[in-house]
């Protein structure tokens, strides 16, 4: 099953991915594989995951949520989801 999930870097700041099986790919990402940026950060936390049935679909989660700012990712991982609309970026003129 195909995922987006949230790590938490031991840094504080925060990385987005998509991946076909999620636990191989914590796997990577624990041992320093995962990636450059989370190698460099480690330990990592899973803080959040959104499971799908396509890869296509989590990948563009994964995009959506590059775009967004800190404090809308950390209403996303607290589930407050309510918060969300209020963190979108406002379009000039409006």
């Amino acid at each position: 099953m195909a995922a987006t999930y949230i790590l938490r870097c031991a840094d504080g700041t925060y990385y987005v991915g998509s991946t076909r099986d999620l636990t191989p790919r914590m796997e990577a990402h624990h041992s320093g594989l995962g990636s450059v940026y989370t190698g460099k950060r480690l330990p990592v936390e899973l803080v959040w995951v959104h499971e799908f049935d396509r890869l296509t679909e989590a990948y563009a989660l994964e995009r959506q949520l590059h775009g967004w700012s800190r404090a809308k990712k950390e209403a996303l991982i607290a589930g407050r989801i309510d918060l969300l609309a209020g963190y979108s970026r406002r379009r000039r003129g409006r």
